[in-house]
């Protein structure tokens, strides 16, 4: 009899407790972290809602002399997965990311590097985004990683990636027919620092020369101001390059002194561009870039075909 005193309670509380909202369910996405721009748009492309994606840098940020913050600690060190570029594009996160016991994974070092002298070494050159190929070579490393952390969502992620490559493709078809309009003696390509060799190998420009190394922490000399004006003078080319990354007042001082062009439209180098700007994804700053060149060499543009325009419109989980 007086277990049947406590039947009230009992019913009671089941009653409460089924009145209680539901529990949320835990977040398993893979956290992903992209130390910077153009990670972080190919990435998020690739993986969509699927994946909880953060970017390190913003738009516009330059991940040679980007200096962490506190929470960028706190960030790395909650990832599941870090895609950075590697190649020592970002020398104060990788140093950063020593400490952090989560898998990392160099995307830009899945591709063989060109060699450039910095400090009369050689050195690789990390800025592999420059050739669409290279691009493609890159989706295919994210959306393989991808699929291995989360093979649940392996279909989204390679019907996505398999978009974005067939888009990588075009555009890399479409580059080639513009550079090929720009008249042969003004295909040389000056710019800010040393960011397109990659660009300009695959694409048949010459990289006549730059104000400063791969790196945008380098300081040039009044000595190689005047060497790079010369050089442009001599050349004949109708214009130059800034970037949108990089102060313009050394590079407009070359102009200036060899009596050419600074192409109005600045170059995007190590980030994509602010959203909303011609530059504000991967394939948006490869277009931009192209077209900036071509027009201010002097060849003739064509609009890339509407594939190479439209985004990809990522898989739902």
């Amino acid at each position: 009899m007086k277990s049947l005193g406590l039947l009230p309670l009992t019913i009671a509380l089941l009653l409460l407790n089924g009145c209680q909202p539901p529990t949320t369910p835990a977040d398993d996405r893979p956290n992903v972290v992209a130390t910077n721009t153009i990670l972080a748009d190919l990435t998020g492309e690739i993986g969509g809602e699927a994946i909880a994606l953060t970017s390190i840098l913003t738009p516009g940020d330059d991940p040679h002399v980007y200096e962490p913050v506190p929470q960028d600690t706190i960030t790395l060190e909650q990832a599941d997965l870090i895609l950075y570029n590697g190649y020592n594009l970002e020398p104060a996160l990788i140093r950063l990311m020593a400490n952090v016991s989560g898998r990392r994974l160099a995307v830009g070092e899945q591709i063989s590097p060109l060699a450039m002298a910095e400090d009369g070494q050689q050195v690789p050159d990390p800025h592999v985004w420059g050739n669409a190929r290279n691009g493609i070579i890159m989706v295919e490393v994210i959306r393989d990683t991808l699929v291995e952390m989360a093979p649940q969502h392996s279909g989204q992620f390679r019907a996505n990636a398999a978009a974005l490559i067939a888009q990588l493709e075009a555009v890399d078809s479409w580059i080639k027919a513009q550079i090929a309009t720009i008249p042969p003696e003004n295909r040389k390509l000056v710019t800010t620092h040393d960011a397109f060799a990659y660009y300009t190998a695959a694409y048949g420009l010459e990289m006549l020369g730059s104000l400063i190394g791969i790196s945008t922490e380098e300081q040039p000399s009044a000595q190689t101001v005047q060497t790079l004006s010369d050089a442009i003078r001599a050349a004949g080319i109708p214009a130059i390059f800034a970037e949108t990354t990089i102060n313009d007042a050394l590079i407009t001082t070359v102009a200036q002194e060899a009596g050419v062009e600074l192409a109005p439209q600045p170059l995007y180098s190590d980030s994509i561009g602010a959203p909303g700007s011609p530059g504000d994804s991967y394939i948006g700053m490869l277009i931009a870039n192209t077209t900036a060149i071509v027009t201010a060499l002097g060849g003739e543009v064509t609009p890339p075909p509407a594939a190479v325009t439209a985004a990809p419109v990522p898989a739902t989980p």
